[in-house]
């Protein structure tokens, strides 16, 4: 097994198949944000159709395991992981920190901790749950939930840890055995994940990662007759790909393809309150789906509301996402950055007024 040095924590780098950790013969870099040009964390490893066909076939096999287990079996196993991830709360947020550009702070005191609850969660509600049946006169009627056999799980860039323990976790505790896919600008926290589900007991082929770009490796895994269920988190133009992949074998496809809502605030709102939580959408440089792109504010509080919300946007500090003094770390990549400051360029040619900030900062760091 190959190892990185991420800020002081030891971070695999190959797939895991099947229990065993198995590299490629190529790799990709994982650079950091922080420092673009000389941030290279790790070369992890480039899967392609080989490893997606042995991704496949082991989690075919521990399927057959885990699928079998006990409910209340499955259950111990997701509440050791949940312990595993406290366990490790502030290495999994460094390596987030610097692997995609997410507040310190925010990730240890928010978002590894859900990961933990979204484990603990799903064990107790397969423990808890009961179905509810329609009995007739000389008619008993009953219903039985079954696993459906291995599911590919691609998560984004953004809060990948949260994210990916959001999907992972109901997925494992109905049963199924699971290849994650993570998006190749932000790997390193899955590998973490990978590792404490080793040392937490799930049994071999059950728990599988597969590193690499999306156009490769994901699409040989969605593609590959032996997946029963695909769930997707990222862009319309990739769920799309996905979506007709799946529809060729009847594959179930869940997708969550972003959310651009606006704020709305209407006169009769707390204005402080509402002008403050504004301010929040810059909160991890926007990267998060809760960020709302637009203020619609009701025309009676327009000038308040605005003197207000300038006011908490003037305070916020652009800094290190390791510091507890910042507000805004960097953009997650090049492209990222590119493409944001793109809506900005499009406005002032629409003839939109850019009223704070719309720069993009000097040199390797990706501050907009």
């Amino acid at each position: 097994m190959r190892i990185a040095d991420v800020g002081g924590t030891a971070v695999p780098v190959d797939h895991l198949i099947g229990g065993e950790w198995v590299g490629s013969p190529t790799t990709f870099e994982s650079r950091s944000p922080l420092d673009w040009d000389g941030g290279v964390l790790a070369n992890v490893a480039r899967g392609d159709q080989t490893t997606a066909d042995a991704a496949v076939e082991a989690a075919s096999a521990g399927f057959a395991v885990w699928g079998n287990y006990s409910v209340a079996e499955r259950a111990a196993v997701m509440h050791t992981m949940a312990d595993l991830i406290e366990a490790n709360n502030d290495e999994i947020a460094m390596v987030e920190s610097l692997d995609m550009g997410f507040m310190y702070e925010s990730m240890k005191n928010r978002l590894v901790a859900r990961g933990a609850v979204n484990f603990r969660l799903y064990a107790d509600l397969i423990v808890a749950h009961e179905e509810r049946t329609w009995d007739a006169k000389n008619m008993r009627n009953l219903v039985q939930r079954m696993p459906a056999g291995p599911a590919v799980v691609i998560t984004p860039w953004n809060a990948p840890f949260m994210l990916s323990t959001w999907k992972l976790a109901p997925a494992l505790a109905a049963g199924n055995s699971v290849i994650h896919k993570p998006a190749e600008w932000s790997p390193l926290s899955a590998a973490l994940l990978a590792e404490l589900a080793v040392l937490a007991g799930f049994p071999p082929g059950s728990y599988n990662l597969v590193q690499g770009v999306g156009e490769e490796v994901g699409a040989a895994l969605v593609a590959n007759p032996g997946v029963k269920r695909i769930t997707f988190t990222g862009s319309p133009e990739t769920g799309r790909i996905i979506g007709r992949a799946a529809a060729t074998d009847l594959v179930p496809f869940t997708a969550e393809l972003g959310g651009k809502g606006p704020l709305i605030v209407f006169a009769d709102a707390d204005i402080d309150a509402a002008a403050h939580r504004a301010a929040w959408q810059f909160d991890d440089s926007g990267q998060v789906c809760l960020a709302g792109t637009r203020l619609l504010v009701e025309a009676s509080i327009r000038e308040e509301f605005l003197t207000k919300f300038h006011a908490h946007v003037d305070a916020l500090v652009l800094g290190d996402p390791r510091d507890d003094g910042t507000d805004i770390g960097p953009l997650v990549h090049p492209d990222h950055r590119a493409n944001v400051h793109g809506f900005v360029e499009r406005a002032a040619a629409a003839g939109d007024t850019i009223v704070r900030g719309g720069e993009m900062a000097d040199g390797s760091l990706h501050y907009l």
